[in-house]
């Protein structure tokens, strides 16, 4: 799960990275739509990691 937030956090950077520089104009909103996606997904993957080290200490 570590690896796939990261990955995650990786296709967010790129998708950033597109949408400022207005690389692919028509596609704005689409980009959009994956950035709070991907956001979604972190925030899931990132709670999973947090409460899976968590049980793992008791």
């Amino acid at each position: 799960m570590s690896i796939a937030s990261k990955e995650a956090r990786e296709k967010k950077y790129w998708l950033n990275l597109l949408s400022k520089s207005q690389f692919i104009l028509k596609m704005e909103e689409k980009i959009a739509s994956l950035l709070h996606e991907i956001d979604d997904i972190i925030n899931i993957l990132t709670k999973i990691v947090k409460t899976s080290s968590g049980n793992l200490t008791k």
